[in-house]
């Protein structure tokens, strides 16, 4: 059976939801979130929900015990040669299968992106190297990962959660030497995921590419989605843009503004124009859910944003998903071993130089050279905002204020003479193994330590105390909640 025909029979069985939104559990707390939409007539058909501790995804499963939950999920970096080598990977693999299990889950999202690569950590995505290797390295990952969700599925059911592979934003810049749309189809013809489709996220490749200079919009996307493999859309995901905070807010190049995704931004003209593009596109043949991306947003604007999309979109995707795509007649099993699991001969070694070179250019600590980086070297103005304004203030403020974190700390450096700034080149002065699932703000603590330790030793008996106060904080936060008991609605 064709790779095609597989996802066909797979995604008859992801249910049909609608309109909700993808949310954290904890910004804004979801409690309240939800409690604001009881009194609406406009209400979440479905809720996709950031990954959070089991402990808090399983109170959440009890408290919404009616509502149909999907999962965004998190660490999974399977655009990287070293994804399945990790030696964290099957432990973290238990626990993604265990939270898709705990939500009823039809499927797990997870963005084509990674925040660790080559021994170097970054706060937030970066996108893949648009490449045909790495493609092709990718789509063996999913399907690793697919075959290992088909193995922990539920009793009574035959397939696993449908892994959905999300569409990454740009930030400023992009790497590599296919198009966006070639790189996805060359995943989706050798694994038979699902894709997520992020409005915000497309929008980002037309700002940061050369299409902002060779098309209008409007033209932009509908080359973008006749080349996209529209046919695997499963969902669709629409959020806020904003200048970045570090920068000026009015900050505009070649007539543009220099927006990014930003989920707590209200959601612009531009990104509902291409929706609307979307939603007509013929090729949308297994739409399951549009959802608006909300978390860090304000209650107020969420309910807004809400109602405007039911009114906007309501009876253009209720007709989508009434629209039935007939199967294929023969049987898919689930992926078992290597029978199944598509495997591609990548050169492995040359995709590690290649994300080694990657990271140390995406952190200034190397010029950009070779064809995947001709885009960067023709205009660089866009790795250099990237290096110079959006990663120091990452690394500084980005989930969590470092200032806020260490007062007592940073206090102390600031009267010794070292700046902040210095704590940004030490980060990324080496790259160190990850030992460790990721979490940017236990290894915001740890590496803060640990500088302090090498500039200011002097210091570190403070800084340990105030480390110690943060982590004890971070755990209390994460534990308690109510344990899921009945069955999935």
């Amino acid at each position: 059976m064709s790779v095609e025909q597989q996802f066909q029979r797979r995604a008859e069985a992801v249910p049909k939801l609608g309109l909700g939104l993808s949310v954290d559990v904890y910004s804004p707390d979801l409690y309240e979130l939800m409690s604001r939409f009881e009194g609406l007539v406009s209400r979440p058909a479905y809720l996709e929900i950031f990954r959070a501790t089991t402990t808090a995804l399983q109170a959440v499963r009890q408290y919404l015990a009616r509502l149909p939950l999907a999962y965004h999920g998190e660490g999974l970096w399977i655009t990287q040669p070293d994804f399945s080598s990790a030696p964290f990977f099957e432990n973290e693999l238990d626990e993604v299968a265990s939270q898709l299990n705990t939500l009823c889950s039809p499927w797990l999202n997870h963005e084509c992106a990674t925040k660790q690569m080559a021994g170097y950590t970054f706060g937030t995505y970066l996108p893949p190297l648009y490449t045909a290797e790495s493609a092709e390295l990718v789509a063996g990952n999913i399907s690793l990962v697919q075959q290992r969700l088909d193995q922990r599925r539920k009793p009574g059911t035959v397939f696993g959660p449908l892994f959905l592979l999300e569409m990454p934003p740009l930030t400023y810049f992009m790497a590599g030497t296919i198009s966006v749309p070639e790189y996805f189809r060359l995943v989706i013809e050798r694994t038979p995921c699902g894709l997520v489709l992020d409005i915000g996220h497309l929008w980002t490749v037309y700002r940061y590419t050369t299409a902002r200079r060779q098309s209008s919009l409007a033209q932009f996307v509908e080359r973008f989605l006749d080349a996209f493999p529209m046919e695997r859309v499963i969902e669709i995901h629409i959020a806020g843009l904003s200048a970045h905070e570090a920068g000026p807010r009015a900050a505009m190049q070649d007539g543009f503004p220099e927006w990014i995704d930003a989920h707590a931004a209200p959601i612009p003209a531009e990104s509902w124009t291409i929706l609307d593009q979307v939603l007509q596109h013929p090729r949308l043949r297994h739409l399951r859910g549009v959802a608006l991306e909300v978390d860090t947003k304000s209650f107020g604007l969420i309910a807004e944003e809400f109602i405007q999309a039911g009114e906007r979109l309501g009876p253009m995707v209720k007709r989508l998903l009434e629209h039935e795509t007939p199967a294929p007649t023969a049987t898919v099993e689930p992926l078992r071993g290597e029978r199944q699991v598509h495997r591609t001969e990548v050169n492995q070694r040359k995709l590690r130089t290649d994300y080694v070179r990657y990271a140390r250019i995406a952190s200034g600590q190397e010029p950009p050279d070779g064809p995947e980086w001709k885009a960067v070297t023709d205009d660089p103005s866009g790795l250099e905002r990237y290096i110079h304004v959006y990663l120091p203030h990452e690394i500084l403020h980005w989930g969590g204020e470092l200032i806020d974190m260490f007062p007592e700390t940073c206090k102390g450096l600031k009267e010794q003479g070292l700046p902040l700034d210095d704590f940004v080149s030490w980060w990324f002065q080496r790259s160190r193994p990850a030992d460790r699932p990721y979490d940017f703000f236990l290894l915001k603590i740890d590496r803060f330590v640990e500088f302090v330790a090498e500039r200011a030793p002097l210091l570190i008996g403070l800084a340990r105390r105030e480390a110690e106060t943060l982590r004890q904080a971070y755990e209390d936060a994460n534990v308690g909640g109510r344990y899921l008991t009945e069955s999935c609605p």
